[in-house]
């Protein structure tokens, strides 16, 4: 259950952050309170998830997923280049969380 809850909560994190772009400096109300909804539920879902999952493994997997979540969403909703280098970036820290799955 707690891995479920590190992805929902990493997921979030993609939220939070386009949230936080779309808002343009807290100048939007919508955009600004989906930020605030999301930023607080990612966080209380990492802090329940850190019960039982050791901190440098939740830590880092909940990053990679924000990091990639929020990289994918500014290249297919924002028209950020899609590169080849970028992907296989991308590619690198999905291995990376899924591998301190694995591991753990």
């Amino acid at each position: 259950m707690a891995w479920v809850l590190l992805a929902v909560s990493g997921a979030l994190e993609t939220v939070w952050a386009a949230s936080l772009a779309q808002s343009r400096g807290f100048s939007r109300p919508v955009p600004s309170i989906v930020f605030g909804v999301a930023l607080v539920a990612s966080m209380i879902g990492l802090a329940l998830a850190l019960r039982s999952l050791p901190v440098g493994t939740a830590y880092a997997v909940w990053v990679g997923i924000g990091a990639v979540g929020t990289a994918a969403y500014g290249m297919v909703a924002l028209g950020e280049p899609a590169t080849a280098a970028r992907l296989l970036c991308l590619l690198a820290i999905v291995a990376g969380v899924v591998g301190l799955k694995v591991l753990h």
